[in-house]
């Protein structure tokens, strides 16, 4: 019992963000510094951390929550502008000359315009605009929070121009010398040459388990938030959403093959491809099912737990905008985040220059600590591109100034709700990740707890290696993390048990994807952006179906590849 204490309590942040957020249904913001409370008490009395490396971590946590709120009120911004403008009901107009049929809305906007926002700036980038996109077309806030966050699996692992893949699995596997022997022993130099093989092993799989992503978003869609409350009123779209689902994966694997383009692309590219397809198909009625158009019941009739606190009004143009003018917004993100993500151009690199503070190493070893802060480049945050299109919509879509003074007044007033849960569950967060250096002489609370997996599994261990990087990705928020944390790990494990490493790595990265279904932080920006804070526990249990969904299928297909 004595080897299991370590890893029960670095399961207890986890259990308690289980019980009270999930289990009990407390708000974010109740039940994140509760759990802020367990890490810090398990880190500084268990591990025996010191309070300094609390500190450290904890502001660390304060700065990227900053950087989220940031993000988070550019986001709002831009959906109260458009409400304003009148944008909202042109695009919404659009959007019903190519179907009314609500389940084919959600696969163009989630599935498919999500992938391409995830391709090009990732970091839960697709639910702040997405989500928001999705009510303002009449979904109710649930609905679109949940279909939002379901189809952040299959796109996240090459999202940010493959940064969770080409940064996050490159910084977890460098160093080793291990993984530079196996680079030499298949003919290889180092590191930075597995990296391609694995992306397209990490891409196949995606594509193997991913197929079936839009016809789950809109099952779920429709058994969750239908008039008839059915699976079936879903699985009659299934022709059309497999095709729309390959109409994505396959140019996505092609696009990540060594000898194409590699990781950076495939999500960006091949959403593109699917957008191409996929919207024409739409409109000519393509392998979709007869009979009318399935839509949500009337609104006066939806639960009033389907609600939330922003007020999405669908007002008419003051001016006669064009379909175009109306999307200007969104054109504008896209191709703002495309050009300053993209590899070797040379935008990224300038706005990544303007950084708060301006000298990097005042916070390096915070407090005399081992915890480095990273400076805020805040011209480079997605929330800058977010505000700079709502400026531009302003100034396009003719708004007067009583109008504009109501999207900001409004913003501010959303953005403050989500700040508390916010505050206490990045710096939890970070306190986990960083439990490293205690005088109890223990490895971080992460690799604790993969450790104890990994003894459980022995020569099974690819069953649950995508579940590790799920967990990760769970806690930490993020693909990249994940993979940062646990890459060499997986290696190590595989060599030990004499799996294909590469093949397990990629189980990682795929499973530290899925993790972004159910990651807290990520759902409660989500949440915000549409007024729906609060209610956090109620779409994790959702979102947990696609996570149970990706986990399993990951850990049959790392059964039959990686042994």
């Amino acid at each position: 019992m004595s080897d299991l204490l370590p890893a029960i309590l670095a399961l207890l942040p986890i259990v308690v963000v289980a019980v009270f957020l999930v289990g009990m249904r407390l708000p974010a913001a109740k039940a994140m510094p509760l759990a802020y409370l367990s890490v810090v008490l398990v880190a500084l009395f268990y591990w025996q951390i010191s309070a300094v490396q609390v500190a450290a971590a904890s502001v660390n946590g304060l700065v990227v929550t900053a950087s989220l709120l940031y993000i988070i009120f550019g986001a709002i911004l831009l959906l109260n502008t458009l409400s304003e403008s009148g944008g909202l009901s042109v695009i919404r107009r659009g959007f019903v000359e190519i179907t009314p049929d609500r389940r084919v809305q959600v696969i163009i906007v989630a599935w498919l315009f999500g992938s391409f926002i995830e391709g090009s700036a990732g970091f839960g980038t697709p639910a702040a605009v997405c989500v928001p996109l999705l009510v303002g077309l009449g979904f109710p806030a649930k609905a679109a929070v949940v279909s939002g966050m379901l189809i952040q699996c299959t796109p996240v692992s090459f999202g940010a121009v493959g940064t969770p893949i080409l940064f996050g699995v490159k910084t977890g596997l460098g160093g080793s010398e291990s993984v530079t022997a196996y680079a030499a022993s298949i003919g290889l130099n180092d590191v930075s040459e597995l990296l391609p093989i694995i992306g397209h092993r990490v891409a196949i799989l995606h594509a193997l388990i991913g197929t079936l992503v839009p016809l789950l978003v809109v099952s779920i869609l429709t058994r969750y938030f239908g008039p008839s409350g059915r699976w079936r009123d879903g699985l009659q779209l299934w022709r059309f959403a497999l095709f729309a689902a390959v109409a994505m994966t396959i140019p996505y694997v092609i696009i990540s093959h060594p000898r194409v383009l590699g990781p950076e692309f495939p999500s960006l590219l091949g959403s593109l491809v699917g957008l191409a397809i996929v919207i024409p198909a739409a409109k000519r009625g393509f392998l979709l099912p007869a009979g009318p158009a399935w839509d949500f019941a009337d609104s006066s009739d939806w639960d009033d737990s389907w609600r939330g606190g922003a007020e999405v009004k669908l007002k008419d143009s003051s001016v006669n905008l064009s379909t175009r003018m109306a999307w200007t917004p969104y054109l504008l993100i896209a191709t703002l985040l495309v050009v300053s993500r993209l590899p070797g151009l040379p935008l990224g690199v300038w706005l990544k220059t303007f950084q708060i503070p301006g000298d990097a190493d005042l916070l390096a070893n915070l407090f005399g600590s081992s915890v480095s802060v990273k400076p805020v480049q805040w011209l480079y945050l997605p929330g800058t591109v977010f505000l700079i299109a709502s400026c531009c919509a302003m100034i396009l879509h003719r708004m007067r100034g009583d109008a504009v003074k109501r999207s900001v007044s409004r913003s501010f007033v959303m953005v403050r709700s989500a700040s508390v849960a916010l505050v206490f569950s990045v710096p939890m967060v970070q306190v986990f990740i960083n439990s490293v250096g205690g005088r109890a002489g223990l490895d971080s609370m992460p690799d604790v707890l993969a450790g104890v997996v990994a003894d459980f599994a022995g020569t099974a261990w690819p069953a649950f290696s995508s579940l590790i990087g799920g967990v990760g990705a769970f806690v930490a928020g993020s693909n990249t993390i994940s993979n940062m944390m646990f890459s060499q790990f997986q290696f190590t494990v595989a060599q030990q048990i004499n799996a294909d490493p590469l093949w397990v790595v990629a189980l990682q990265a795929v499973g530290g994807a899925a993790g972004n279904v159910i990651c807290v932080h990520n759902v409660v920006a989500a949440c915000a952006v549409v007024g729906f804070v609060g209610r956090e526990g109620e779409v994790i249990r959702l979102t947990a179906l696609m996570f149970v969904y990706y986990i399993a299928m990951a850990g049959m297909l790392g059964m039959l590849l990686a042994i």
